[in-house]
């Protein structure tokens, strides 16, 4: 008798388990009881294209503006505008890329006197934390490997706009402007006090994968 009350007790509490755990899903299904962890897409930035660029500019003398850019980089970032504080990205430059439009003095940025591109070949900007802020704009924070040297930058942060393009696809694309003081990344060549720091342009517009 005893056997048979205890088989009957088990078989009960076994169903009511079967029953509660049947009516956690149906809930989960229809009524989304059980939150979904919201994760943010994943974008290459469109380098094929050429929808994208890493400028800069930097004073000369204090009298003018010389412009110059990197022209071979790659990268990839994580983006949702629903979950805007999940993105990230991650950025690497080929420093003997620069090209400030005048071939001598690229040859001298490339020496050791700046880039010193045979012993840094590569500059990377990874970010760990992205800041929402009011109409599109953003802080975004990272660690910027350069000459050798890794610092923490903060990049201001504008979202450009995002959509469907005429291939099928899909797209977003942001600005970002930092500024670099030369002697934070070791770069000691004495250009004068208005030539100390730089001003960064990034301009990356990303294919959704």
């Amino acid at each position: 008798m005893k056997n048979t009350t205890f088989t009957r007790l088990a078989s009960a509490k076994k169903t009511a388990l079967k029953l509660s755990l049947a009516g956690i899903l149906s809930a989960a299904m229809i009524g989304g009881a059980l939150p979904l962890k919201a994760y943010a897409a994943d974008y290459v930035i469109d380098k094929k294209g050429m929808h994208a660029a890493i400028q800069f500019k930097i004073s000369h003398l204090g009298y003018s503006w010389l412009w110059g850019r990197f022209n071979d980089f790659s990268g990839n970032f994580s983006y949702d505008d629903k979950n805007a504080a999940a993105s990230r990205i991650k950025v690497s430059v080929k420093t003997a890329s620069v090209d400030s439009n005048h071939a001598e003095r690229d040859k001298h940025l490339r020496s050791d006197d700046f880039l010193d591109v045979k012993k840094y070949p590569e500059a990377v900007f990874e970010s760990s934390e992205f800041i929402p802020g009011e109409d599109g704009k953003a802080t975004l924070k990272g660690k910027l490997t350069l000459h050798g040297v890794t610092r923490d930058i903060d990049v201001q942060v504008n979202k450009v706009g995002e959509g469907k393009d005429p291939w099928g696809g899909y797209r977003a694309g942001f600005e970002g402007i930092t500024r670099l003081k030369l002697k934070d990344y070791g770069i000691k060549k004495d250009l004068g006090p208005a030539s100390a720091e730089l001003e960064l342009i990034i301009s990356l517009e990303g294919v959704k994968q």
